[in-house]
Order: C-alpha cells, then structure tokens, then sequence
C-alpha cells in the first residue's frame, strides 16, 4: 500500500481493520515517525532543525513562521498539516493518523493531546479503527492539558480551557472548559479582527 491510497482511505472515514494491509501500513508509518520524533526529543535542537525535522516528519515544507517546543510525539506524521504562525509548547502528543489540521495562528497548550481513531466498540472487533480529523480553526488558543477527541472541530477564535477534554465541536469565538468541554461564554471578538465587537 501507498502513502496517498491509505490516505484516501483514512479520509473517507473507512474502517481499519485490524490485520489488514491498512493497519500494517499504518504500524510501519508510526515506526518511520517514531524514528523522527525520536531524533526531535533526544537533545537540544535549533528553531530550524526543528522545522527541518517537523518537515520530514509531515512529508511537507513548515512554515518559518511555525514553533514547537519539543518534546512532541506523533504517531504517523503525513496526516498533520500546520498553519502559519502555529505555536506547539511542550509535551504535545499527536495522533493525527486519521487527520490533524491546525489553522494559522493557534496556541497549543502544554502536555495536550489531539486524537483522530476510535477503537470499534464490540470486543471480538476491538483492534478496528475508525478514523476522524481533527480540525482545529485560525487563532485558537489550547490550554495546558487539553484533550480533543476524534471527530472534533474547534472554530475560528475559540479558546479551549486547561485540562479540559472537547468531545463535541466547539462554536467559533466561544470559550469552552470542564469535563467535558462546555460553554463557558462567548469571547466577544471575532477571530478576524483585533478589537471586540
């Protein structure tokens, strides 16, 4: 199996069988990103090896403008897609097989963690993934230790409260928190423009 035949697989939301070709696909991939990360998080790294390493990770130029601090993990890697002036603090963990993509400007809090495959529910199929993107908008802000489930979409300007766990999609300039996430208030401004409205 080829990188784009599994990734039109996964973007359909088709079902990885446990055992299948796509599986093993997906298991060799991560062993490929596990050898990037692992490169990433094992000393000290400029700014531009940083990027250097993001890019061979992605499979895809990283703008200048895009700022991780590691350590960060990622399980698959060629599904991840960074917006411009995207910032990921420390000990961020993605699983972004299924599909991550984070738009231009967004803050990814510390220790966060953002999944796209749920196992099947009936135990005999319980090695059956079921992939689902993460989409998350231009300008957000992620707390430390914020958990987006798969499926999730989180809109333009919102802000995701610390330690909270986002299960539904969140509305664009809101501010969401809890266990799980739940509308705290709208932010006042539109993630468009710099002023509140």
């Amino acid at each position: 199996m080829e990188l784009q035949e599994f990734l039109a697989h996964v973007d359909s939301g088709a079902v990885i069988e446990g055992g299948s070709e796509p599986h093993r696909f997906m298991h060799d991939a991560a062993q490929a990103a596990f050898a990037v990360t692992a490169e990433l998080n094992s000393g000290y790294r400029t700014p531009d090896e940083v990027r250097a390493l993001l890019e061979r990770l992605t499979g895809r130029p990283v703008e200048e403008s895009v700022t991780v601090f590691p350590p960060f993990h990622s399980e698959f890697g060629k599904n991840l897609h960074l917006g411009r002036d995207v910032f990921i603090n420390l000990g961020c963990r993605f699983q972004d097989t299924g599909g991550i993509t984070i738009g231009d400007g967004t803050l990814i809090g510390h220790g966060s963690t953002l999944t796209t495959l749920d196992h099947a529910v009936d135990p005999h199929r319980r090695a059956d993934m079921v992939p689902a993107p993460v989409r998350i908008g231009r300008k957000v802000w992620l707390g430390a230790g914020v958990t987006v489930v798969p499926g999730v979409t989180i809109g333009d300007g919102a802000i995701v409260g610390a330690g909270a766990v986002v299960t539904k999609d969140v509305a664009p300039d809101s501010i969401v928190a809890g266990v799980p996430a739940r509308l705290v208030r709208m932010t006042g401004y539109d993630a468009g423009r710099a002023e509140p409205q």
